[in-house]
């Protein structure tokens, strides 16, 4: 069976000029016609089209626009068996629903070429862009596809002064003075070409939807601390012989220790006191750094890289948040921990409610993610009244089976009581590890300002006895 066809032409950069014979010839053949925008200096070449102008002002997102254009070009070659679709430019050069039409298994898309804004923005800048090896850049992509680049760079889709204010601020290093050469309308009566600084460049000119910008070199490329950051990582991994030495295995200690000592640093964040951030500050990067280093030497094996990590926790977090990047609605952090547990299944193929839950981590830790598993499928106390009464029974079986001398089966017992209080702070809704490491913290407090007392006594402890000890205790707590 024969697909529905969706032919695509470009309008050129600018005037009825720069439009191909060619691509009169197909519009004047095919009868059904589609405008992605009317907002083009040739759109009138297209007689009798639909535009899509009113797609853009009423969705929410470009990603949005995209997925509506495809939709409805897809239903109208279906109807008709074929339909033209112009945009501006080119078909190829930056054209998001080109791309979605490509990709679309339900139609057939054929693409005629077509001058692009490019040939006259290299004429304009008299650059040849193979020499010089200029990057096209998507202005709305700017932070990410210029991650690492100085220049030179042509960036395109900056329609309104909002992008070129995102673009500015995606290079925290810029000392502002760098030239950039803002192009307008080329191909048309009034077209410009306006150099400027990176300073003022979202403030030299209004954008429009035929503006682009030419920026020859930057001082420091975008996201250049994160670029920094990996070229030292692989540094040390080749020239440090401790470094070097290491192995996925060997650090794990160090990932543990970093992250103990960065739940300390969140611990002590203080939102009242801004030097208490240099801790969390500090201790962020050190882990950060662990995670870099396990990404540096799989990428020496050639296994995977830093790259493949961000962009596979990007991903994840996409596919797992469809009520912000799909058509899912979530009205609350339940609705999304809900969607979030039967896609993690999905993805996972997962046959036990307990897959995926990490035994490496803290015992505390553990039971409760145990505990909060099986009570997603029905197998809990309906409340805390159900679970608290099993404290006490299992220190009664704690108390006789250390009353028979059975060391494993006190063992034993000891833990049916952790585990049964955990169960009663998961339904208390307090975190079992941060009540625990909060109570011994104020022990430690006290009982260092014990030590301080009984230094100002004079008393010994190791000789004290405990009814000193305990009358030095009590005078602390009643200190506050």
């Amino acid at each position: 069976m024969t697909k529905p066809v969706v032919t695509v032409v470009g309008l050129g950069p600018g005037g009825p000029e720069y439009v191909t014979d060619h691509t009169r010839a197909e519009i004047a053949r095919v009868a059904a016609r589609f405008l992605r925008t009317a907002r083009h200096p040739s759109a009138s070449l297209v007689p009798d089209a639909t535009t899509f102008d009113e797609v853009y002002e009423q969705a929410d997102t470009f990603d949005d626009v995209y997925a509506e254009i495809t939709e409805r070009l897809v239903a109208a070659a279906t109807l008709h068996g074929e339909v033209l679709y112009a945009v501006p430019g080119s078909p190829l050069v930056l054209e998001r629903t080109v791309r979605s039409l490509r990709a679309d298994a339900r139609v057939e898309c054929r693409l005629h070429p077509a001058m692009s804004f490019l040939d006259l923005a290299w004429a304009r800048l008299g650059v040849d862009p193979v020499e010089a090896r200029v990057t096209l850049v998507d202005g709305h992509e700017f932070a990410t596809a210029a991650a690492g680049l100085v220049g030179p760079l042509l960036v395109a889709h900056t329609h309104a002064n909002w992008v070129l204010s995102d673009i500015k601020l995606a290079v925290e290093d810029a000392t502002g003075d760098e030239p950039v050469v803002i192009l307008q309308r080329l191909g048309t009566a009034d077209e410009a070409v306006v150099h400027t600084t990176w300073a003022d460049l979202d403030r030299t000119v209004e954008a429009d939807h035929l503006t682009c910008v030419y920026v020859p070199s930057l001082g420091a490329p975008v996201g250049a601390e994160l670029v920094r950051f990996h070229q030292l990582a692989r540094t040390l991994r080749e020239q440090c012989p401790w470094d070097q030495e290491q192995t996925h295995a060997t650090l794990v200690r160090y990932l543990l220790e970093e992250t103990y000592e960065l739940v300390d640093a969140l611990q002590a964040l203080d939102p009242d006191d801004p030097a208490t951030d240099e801790h969390l500050l500090e201790e962020l990067g050190d882990v950060l750094y662990q995670i870099e280093f396990h990404a540096t030497i799989a990428e020496q094996e050639g296994r995977f890289t830093m790259a493949d990590v961000a962009r596979n926790v990007h991903d994840k977090l996409v596919r797992r948040h469809p009520h912000v990047f799909g058509d899912v609605t979530a009205e609350d952090s339940d609705t999304v921990k809900a969607n979030w547990d039967a896609i993690k299944r999905e993805e996972k193929g997962r046959t036990s409610v307990f897959d995926g839950v990490a035994e490496a981590q803290p015992s505390l830790a553990y039971a409760e993610a145990v505990q909060r598993k099986a009570a997603k499928v029905g197998f809990d106390w309906p409340d805390v009244h159900g679970a608290l009464p099993k404290i006490a029974e299992e220190a009664a079986e704690l108390l006789d089976a250390a009353a028979g001398g059975d060391a494993d089966h006190t063992a034993d017992e000891l833990g049916d009581l952790l585990f049964a209080v955990v169960n009663v702070a998961r339904h208390l809704k307090v975190e079992p590890e941060t009540a625990l490491r909060a109570a011994t913290r104020k022990f430690r407090t006290r009982f260092e300002a014990v030590e301080a007392l009984a230094r100002e006594r004079d008393l010994d402890l190791h000789t004290a006895g405990l009814d000193a000890l305990d009358a030095l205790w009590d005078e602390v707590k009643r200190r506050g």
